[in-house]
């Protein structure tokens, strides 16, 4: 009988799962990949193929919403019934928050579960999810080995001073740092980057998605990113705000336009480029759209990344490669164009026939940085995470 391992991605409102064969290959083999969504009022299961072909589709029905637990449950015993003669032996998780505590994958326990659930104040729109999958998947599969994959302990190799707020001690000693995120996406990229360009030092990837965020790396290692201690912070994302100066939100507080739960539901679902345009967060319904607020939101969105681009061009002393990654990244030939434009002053310059194809090269031959789209694979990252810790 052959093995599997199943990926998890627990979200509020939705469960993204992949299995991947178990194999000695650096690459293990995708058997299919699918999605739980509308969990609570509408839930529809799809899976696909390695191939993207559908394999089997499922309606609940509206208004029949599901837990956690039974989305697992169904999952699991889909993998199983389905996959002929294949046994799972382990999960990997997608974590946001892995804390001071771990800087690389581990597996869990009691006592890791417990830690990950102490993190859940620090970023409460996605953690406490990704924690609830697996302490649910461990309820009803206590047999199975789990393995936790952290957003952010690919930025532990920051330097201590990018990592460290100008608070007192007593303040960062209760988890104050900044933490970084979108990591197993870098993880990849920094992998995938070091086989289309291996003689750049100095990258700047830009994960641009519904959260999107740009991290510096040295030598394949985080040195910055834009995300810091939540998933709030640096660059405007589809609903999130991206930077907001502390005085602002102190301002909105006190004159009682919100309490901490709205004004923090407020940052994270009603801002970004949906905020800005009062239109959509979807980068595709803006750049369709003619009506100035939409144009103002890309703009800003662009403005944004530039000044990033500048800072972490100064904290690398110079830059080697620029990638582009993620849904807006991978598939936004104006966003990509309208960065580069700004960028002539690093010398960059696009390929434009290239970058409306998609790359994966998208600079011209006299570009000074070589630019890039390089598609991500976060499960394919955590599922050979997941093997490296399974394996004897």
């Amino acid at each position: 009988m052959s093995e599997a391992i199943v990926v998890i991605n627990a979200g509020s409102t939705s469960l993204k799962f992949a299995a991947y064969a178990v194999s000695a290959a650096e690459s293990p083999p995708l058997l299919c990949r699918g999605e739980i969504d509308s969990m609570q009022g509408d839930p529809r299961f799809v899976v696909s193929d390695a191939a993207g072909k559908t394999m089997n589709a499922h309606e609940w029905g509206e208004g029949h919403a599901i837990d956690h637990k039974t989305a697992l449950q169904f999952v699991i015993t889909w993998l199983e019934t389905n996959l002929a003669d294949t046994k799972l032996v382990a999960a990997g998780h997608r974590v946001l928050l892995g804390g001071a505590r771990f800087d690389r994958p581990v597996r869990v326990d009691a006592d890791v579960l417990a830690y990950l659930d102490g993190l859940v104040a620090m970023e409460p729109s996605h953690q406490p999810f990704n924690v609830d999958g697996i302490r649910t998947l461990s309820e009803a599969f206590p047999g199975l080995l789990q393995v936790a994959c952290f957003d952010s302990s690919f930025h532990r190799t920051m330097p201590e001073v990018a990592q460290t707020y100008a608070l007192p001690k007593d303040v960062r000693d209760t988890g104050l740092r900044h933490w970084g995120y979108h990591g197993i996406s870098y993880d990849y990229i920094s992998r995938q980057a070091s086989k289309f360009a291996p003689a750049a030092r100095r990258v700047i990837a830009a994960h641009l998605g519904g959260g999107a965020s740009m991290c510096a790396m040295l030598h394949g290692k985080s040195v910055e990113t834009t995300m810091g201690f939540a998933g709030v912070s640096g660059l405007p994302m589809a609903t999130r705000s991206g930077d907001v100066p502390p005085g602002a939100l102190f301002y909105l507080l006190r004159r009682k336009f919100f309490d901490d739960a709205s004004l923090e539901k407020m940052l994270y679902e009603r801002a970004g480029l949906f905020g800005l345009s009062g239109i959509s967060g979807d980068m595709r319904v803006l750049q369709e759209s003619s009506d100035p607020r939409a144009v103002a939101a890309v703009e800003h969105f662009v403005y944004t990344m530039t000044k990033y681009v500048g800072a972490y061009t100064a904290v690398l002393g110079g830059l080697d490669a620029l990638v582009f990654t993620a849904g807006i990244g991978e598939h936004s030939a104006p966003v990509r164009a309208a960065l580069c434009a700004k960028l002539a002053w690093l010398g960059v310059r696009l390929d434009e026939r290239a970058n409306v194809s998609n790359g994966p090269c998208i600079s011209a031959p006299q570009s000074a940085a070589s630019v890039w789209v390089i598609p991500t694979n976060e499960e394919l990252m955590i599922a050979q995470q997941t093997l490296a810790l399974a394996r004897p």
